[in-house]
């Protein structure tokens, strides 16, 4: 659990501090300066007079007196509470003795905070009165800069006006950093070049510490000003795998790094005075990180998601860590949809989608009659309107869910309380049933609802959180019925969450929090609009002048909640069911995820094929050339292969069909049809005829058994580019700005009558179409421009299911995955991109240094031919090149694949073929 994991790093610092003292007990935007070890003298001038021992803490808002001893609480005096503050001695009965006292400091004031005594976590004691403290220094030569700082400080918490204390405030910690630089003699080593430093805030829930960033060759160093909690935090560079840019506080300044690949809980979360000092460190570190990710866009995790290799929860902690969701950051905590809404039945059935909330809509819009009544005030008010008058996540709910390992936040974000017992979190039921019914809940869950650790939900702190109307003690929350235990409760969410219910909706929720729906006229359709200021670009901060706006705005912001960062501009796709094996034969568009059944016997061949292909696939890096052969005179265009493999026919830019022996490794037959290049080729069923497409617009067949033309389709009015087949039908892509659908009776001898062609449909396109290709069972054909556009067909109904821009110049090639759900597609521009069949959605593109001309895919691997004439080994899901295979001398511009994955075949511009084999 990110949350737990962050309290046990911060426990170990403070082991390694040896204090009871930590950030929270600062005001919320306070900052801690320095501190001196010190006495606080008590009953001075008595026979009762006795020295505390401890560490006096000078802080922005306050001063914080630790004792040594435990049992003693620690002391904050808020400097606004201050009437007087002097050196001990300098009026009245003690002036002669200044000199000798003047190691002592002198606060009058009016209110002060007793904390943690005996070191337990509890609200705030709260003393009122004039009283004065007096406080002796260890190091007397420090008393006359540490009245000097306060003094100053007093001033600044005086101020009227909370712009003008900030003002003062800022001013006073930027002299301070100026004053200072980074130790040079922290670094791990001597050798170690520094490239950058320059001023920033470490960032950690509610709080933030003020100091220097250092980068060197091999570490990342963050320097904290007061030293706490540590003199240095430092990470290796080799170390870190992930880093993202951050919004913080609406402004572009946060940088996050990660030294692990999966884990959401950050090394070191750093918040920058400059967006350009941001940037600067975010370059040096990318380009010096091997294991850099930065292709890991929201797309690329969508299509592992969708091809079940990111689980429901994965995929969501991945969707909030690219919407700027920190554990670091409880405005902008990782969000988690409710799943269950039955919290009162003795057993939970994941089978009955009544267990279910409604996951198209969004919390606020789950109650009918609470959503009307929403609606007539939505109705009635001025511009900007909003339905909620409260979000979905922010500081106070998150720490809500918490309150019970992380008492201190609440605390700090609180000053110094815990919330009234009866609207503490108490039970899972009630906390739900206010959702639906509250006038102003409407929070989602966080993501500790589906993990392991159920401390969350254990008062094992044994803290007293006080007591219900009712006259019982808070303490654990109380689970509903269908649960045996925490644990019992947290992997039923689990395998809620991970149900083929919310499998087959999560999509809907996503478009809610991350997606379409967020923002806009559909948000306004799904009832999903909050206030304005929630929003990234509600507002321009740096466009409001008065310091006193800015402020309150800020805080407003902050203490609010932000609604995500939006990830998706068009709705997102649902997820493939593991399960489902095959398309329907019908339009696979609305193809149901459902088994077709199928007897053991069909299923275990299916497995069979399956397990072969995954064999191939996985060691594809592994190709090596066998051989190869200049048998054309000009580029390579198509290639196809007979059903024995003994076969192999190559149409060529040099208007020539050839015919290949892989046997005898002999050219034995040469076709021209024109003077004009062909195209493509391909063999019709039972390796009897051959058909080509040539750039004088036509097609021709050519009979292998009789050595001859058997026929000539003059089809089109431009060059025929592309041609498939499939059950008799014939499918032509040209320059004409057509694909034509052809039925194709074969003659009933072949050689010896003509074949007969009917025009069945005619899919017109508004420019040239350079390929087109059909997916497996060809109820769907996608289409290539040569201005980058890539078109869906169902071909069952001859319409255009989607239309998607996707490349800036001619589409080379495109495909669909063997399971007919995404098409990827790879255009002179270089990149290669993948678009969801369901949707038109373009849900990931990778660029590559050079075009890639042609490739085969088995929806999760490519191998493609570039331009130089390399043939590429790409992984879609990790977005990188696995392999580089040097292939020809000149771009690669066809492949082919046998059905075993396990054969391939190139041709060049070179004007070769070559042979590859996979080393097992």
């Amino acid at each position: 659990m990110a949350f737990t994991r962050k309290r046990q790093r911060e426990q170990q610092l403070q082991l390694y501090s040896k204090e009871r003292f930590s950030l929270l007990l600062l005001n919320l935007e306070e900052y801690y300066f320095e501190q001196h070890t010190a006495f606080h003298v008590q009953h001075q001038g008595s026979q009762e007079e006795r020295k505390i021992r401890g560490s006096l803490k000078i802080c922005s808002k306050s001063v914080i007196f630790e004792p040594d001893a435990i049992s003693q609480p620690i002391l904050k005096i808020p400097l606004r509470d201050c009437l007087k503050i002097g050196k001990h001695g300098e009026n009245g009965a003690n002036k002669h003795f200044a000199k000798a006292k003047s190691w002592g400091i002198s606060l009058i004031f009016s209110q002060i905070y007793f904390i943690k005594e005996h070191n337990i976590v509890a609200p705030y004691k709260i003393e009122r009165g004039k009283m004065e403290y007096v406080f002796e220094l260890e190091v007397s030569g420090k008393v006359e800069d540490v009245v000097e700082t306060l003094l100053q400080l007093h001033r600044a918490s005086c101020l009227d006006k909370l712009g003008d204390q900030m003002a003062m405030i800022t001013a006073i910690l930027q002299s301070r950093l100026a004053r200072t630089s980074f130790d040079k003699n922290r670094f791990q080593s001597v050798s170690e070049k520094l490239h950058m430093e320059c001023k920033a805030e470490m960032v950690t829930p509610l709080v933030t510490n003020p100091g220097h960033v250092c980068i060197t060759d091999t570490s990342l160093y963050f320097q904290p000003l007061n030293g706490y909690p540590k003199p240095v935090v430092q990470i290796t560079l080799q170390d870190v795998r992930r880093i993202y840019k951050r919004r913080h506080g609406l402004m572009p300044l946060g940088l996050e790094v990660f030294c692990t690949d999966d884990d959401l809980c950050s090394d070191i979360y750093l918040k920058f005075y400059e967006p350009q000092d941001r940037d600067d460190l975010y370059f040096y570190i990318a380009t010096y990180l091997e294991h850099h990710v930065a292709e890991h866009t929201a797309e690329s995790y969508m299509l592992q998601w969708q091809r079940g290799h990111l689980s429901n929860y994965q995929y969501l902690l991945h969707l909030n860590n690219l919407a700027d969701r920190s554990c670091n950051d409880l405005s902008q905590y990782p969000v988690f949809p409710w799943i269950i809404s039955d919290y009162s039945s003795p057993e939970l059935d994941l089978s009955n989608p009544a267990t279910f909330r409604d996951l198209s809509k969004p919390v606020g819009a789950l109650n009918p009659e609470r959503l009307e009544r929403l609606l007539t005030r939505y109705q009635e008010m001025p511009e900007p309107r909003f339905m909620y008058g409260s979000h979905y996540s922010s500081p106070g709910y998150v720490l809500f869910y918490l309150v019970r390992i992380a008492p201190e936040y609440m605390l700090c974000l609180q000053n110094g309380r815990f919330d009234n017992a009866d609207r503490m979190f108490n039970s899972i039921a009630e906390t739900w049933k206010n959702c639906l019914d509250g006038a102003t809940d409407f929070k989602e869950l966080i993501p500790e609802f589906y993990d392991e650790d159920v401390s969350f939900l254990v008062n094992s702190l044994k803290l007293d959180l006080g007591k219900r109307q009712g006259g019982q003690m808070v303490d654990d929350v109380e689970l509903p019925a269908w649960a045996s235990s925490p644990q019992d409760f947290l992997q039923k969410n689990k395998d809620a969450l991970e149900s083929g219910y919310v499998s087959e909706h999560l999509h809907e929720w996503i478009d809610l929090i991350f997606g379409y729906k967020q923002k806009g006229n559909e948000a306004i359709g799904a009832h999903n609009v909050f206030h304005p200021l929630t929003y990234e670009g509600g507002v321009d901060l740096n466009s409001i002048e008065d310091p006193d706006e800015k402020v309150a705005m800020l805080t407003q912001i902050l203490e609010f909640g932000q609604t995500p960062k939006q990830l998706f501009v068009t709705p997102h796709p649902r997820r493939i069911t593991p399960k489902f094996k095959s398309l329907s034969q019908a339009s696979s568009y609305n193809a149901s995820l459902t088994d077709s059944p199928v007897s053991p016997g069909e299923e275990s061949f299916e497995d069979l094929t399956e397990e072969s292909k995954t064999l191939a696939w996985s060691n594809i890096t592994k190709l090596q050339l066998h051989e190869q052969y200049k048998i054309h005179k000009e580029a390579v265009t198509g290639i196809a292969v007979s059903c024995n493999g003994s076969s192999v026919f190559t149409t060529s830019q040099d208007s020539t069909l050839k015919m290949f022996s892989k046997e005898s490794k002999m050219l034995q037959r040469s076709i021209s049809f024109s003077n004009m290049a062909l195209s493509s080729c391909l063999l019709l069923p039972g390796d009897t005829t051959v058909i080509s497409s040539s750039w004088d617009n036509n097609v021709y067949f050519y009979s292998i058994a009789f050595g001859r033309r058997q026929d000539t389709l003059m089809g089109h009015d431009d060059a025929v580019s592309k041609i498939c087949w499939h059950n008799d039908r014939l499918y032509s892509g040209s320059w004409d700005s057509t694909v034509k659908v052809w039925s194709g009776v074969p003659a009933e001898m072949p050689g010896t009558k003509r074949h007969q062609f009917d025009l069945l449909a005619e899919l017109e396109h508004d420019v040239s179409v350079n390929t087109i290709n059909l997916n497996a069972v060809s109820t769907l054909l996608v289409s290539g421009t040569k201005e980058g556009m890539v078109n869906i067909w169902d071909l069952t109904t001859a319409t255009l299911l989607h239309q998607t821009s996707c490349h800036s110049g001619t589409v080379c090639d495109a495909a669909f995955s063997p399971d007919s759900r995404h098409i990827l597609s790879t255009g002179v521009d270089g990149c290669l991109n993948v678009i969801d069949v369901q949707t038109g959605m373009l849900i990931s593109s990778m660029a590559s240094e050079e075009p890639q001309r042609c490739f085969v895919w088995d929806g999760n691997s490519v191998l493609s031919g570039s331009r130089s004439g390399e043939l590429l080994v790409w992984d879609l899901l990790g977005a990188k090149v696995s392999e580089r295979i040097q292939g020809h001398t000149g771009a690669v511009t066809c492949i082919w694949m046998n059905e075993q994955c396990s054969s391939i075949i190139t041709g060049g511009e070179d004007r070769q073929i070559m042979f590859w084999k996979l080393q097992y």
